[in-house]
């Protein structure tokens, strides 16, 4: 599965409404994934939900060492190409790294997502939170 944005701040945050679906289908996926624009966001997410800046650096830099994370890193082809996506799709209101995540998923045949994002649905993955 790809580990989104808000499915890492599901997965940290225990007042979240749906932490406890998070860490259970977190710890059954056979597979995890995350780029690197993930996890810049994901920093700025914490922060603008009023999490201290040190607990969401830390949780980043945990994912990074994870061996069980496949962490991608973003090149100047993938950016392109994820910016190429977004011209194609001016009906919708992706994000730069919604578009990355979804050229990564088809690329590495992943079909799920750990998130809350609706754009997911949108481009025909499952996302596993509401």
């Amino acid at each position: 599965m790809l580990l989104d944005t808000s499915g890492l701040f599901c997965l940290l945050d225990r007042d979240e409404p749906e932490h406890n679906v998070a860490v259970s289908v977190y710890a059954d996926a056979d597979r995890r994934l995350i780029h690197n624009y993930i996890l810049a966001e994901f920093v700025s997410l914490a922060q603008t939900r009023g999490l201290p800046r040190s607990l969401a650096l830390g949780f980043s830099e945990d994912v990074l060492i994870d061996h069980n994370v496949e962490v991608a890193w973003v090149d100047f082809q993938l950016h392109r190409q994820a910016l190429d996506l977004l011209q194609n799709r001016r009906d919708k209101s992706y994000s730069l790294c919604d578009a990355i995540s979804f050229l990564l998923m088809r690329e590495h045949n992943i079909s799920v997502a750990l998130t809350t994002d609706r754009h997911f649905a949108q481009e025909g993955f499952l996302r596993l939170l509401k």
